[in-house]
């Protein structure tokens, strides 16, 4: 080999080298995205359901949340509710209701949610802006341009959204007081949302009661079969189920941890998440010391499948936004070291760095296109229920 071609093949592999290390550089910052990773974060948990405003889309900044979670909480999602409650004279008269319960009043969809979290986001330092997780929640589930909506939002606050919820299709006393058709698992307008979630990279953080409130005894719990083929038409789309179907009144169906089990054996459920949020989901799971055991034993079997959150609507104290978490001490316990960390925060911090990176990728590719996105090809020969 002549003396050229020797330091020709040198400068070659200096070249692949350099390329390489810029790889893992990129790699490594990527996944990162300017946080600590959790070996390193002396926070008690990242927060993968949080509600900045209420349902008459009052709350508290973005800046006073930070200090909220203070050096508590190192990440969290931020989102609004989806939903205005109307303040009806008729209704009401002076009383002006804050929260959907306090009168029969409907409620309608507030998209401006969307533009109103993106700009507080906007208004955060590129540090502080990091420990967030914006969601876009202010379309209507049922509307077929419900995903041209979350498209459009994208495409205006590039650089802001990982996901999209919490939206809510059944939900206890919440779904018959919209106003409007519906919300439905079967609608195509819903699979049309997922679709174009899973083709961006958004996490979906979806509301779906795992039964109807008070059901006849005997009553076949329609909706979990509705929901497992909702997510199975999806594979591609990264879901987290809010709540594990829970709620105020809605309780745990029979076998409920057994049919969750089963659910996150199977291999085409496997984007499939669940979040124990909320302090009504805490009383189920605390109700007892067998229902804390079986809960943990389920966590500790599938340590990547959960994830915490406080569900938590604009709270007045770090005190307040804290309850839950130590609520949960039990629970905790019960994990081995790895699983609970997993659940506090290293599951949060592996789908949000994900979406994070696809959908800043997505954004670049599409910003400035205007296109409207095309509807899903039916399930072939089977209809939309088909599981």
């Amino acid at each position: 080999m002549t003396n050229l071609n020797k330091e020709i093949k040198k400068f070659t592999l200096s070249r692949a080298v350099i390329f390489g290390l810029l790889i893992c550089f990129l790699f490594q910052a990527a996944t990162t995205d300017g946080q600590s990773t959790v070996t390193r974060d002396s926070s008690l948990f990242y927060d993968s359901h949080f509600h900045l405003t209420n349902y008459i889309q009052e709350g508290i900044t973005v800046h006073d949340f930070l200090k909220v979670m203070g050096s508590k909480v190192g990440r969290s999602t931020l989102f609004g509710i989806p939903l205005q409650q109307e303040w009806s004279y008729e209704n009401s008269g002076d009383f002006a209701p804050t929260y959907y319960l306090a009168t029969d009043a409907p409620l309608y969809y507030y998209s401006f949610t969307d533009a109103y979290i993106a700009m507080s986001y906007k208004s955060l330092t590129p540090m502080e802006q990091k420990r967030f997780d914006p969601m876009i929640t202010g379309f209507n589930p049922t509307d077929m341009y419900a995903a041209d909506h979350i498209k459009r939002v994208l495409k205006l606050f590039p650089g802001v959204f990982s996901g999209i919820g919490e939206f809510s299709i059944h939900k206890e006393f919440v779904s018959s007081k919209i106003s409007g058709e519906t919300a439905s698992l079967t609608n195509p307008a819903l699979d049309r949302i997922l679709e174009f979630s899973g083709e961006t990279g958004l996490v979906v953080l979806i509301h779906n009661d795992i039964d109807m409130p008070y059901p006849k005894e005997g009553q076949e719990p329609y909706l979990l079969r509705q929901l497992g083929a909702l997510f199975r038409r999806h594979p591609n789309t990264t879901i987290i189920w809010a709540h594990m179907g829970l709620g105020r009144v809605v309780q745990p169906v029979q076998d409920q941890l057994r049919i969750v089990d089963r659910a996150l054996s199977d291999s085409t459920l496997k984007h499939v998440n669940i979040d124990i949020s909320w302090n009504e989901v805490a009383k189920y799971i605390l109700a007892s010391p067998n229902s804390i055991k079986a809960t943990a034993d389920l966590i500790n079997k599938f340590p990547d499948r959960f994830l915490f959150g406080t569900d938590e609507m604009a709270p007045a104290s770090q005190e307040a936004y804290l309850k839950i978490y130590y609520m949960y001490a039990p629970l905790f316990a019960q994990l081995t070291p790895e699983n609970k960390k997993k659940l506090l925060m290293g599951n949060y911090e592996r789908l949000f760095n994900a979406a994070r990176i696809k959908v800043r990728a997505w954004e670049k590719m599409n910003t400035g296109k205007n296109e409207v996105i095309p509807a899903p090809t039916p399930v072939s020969g089977k209809g939309i229920n088909a599981e």
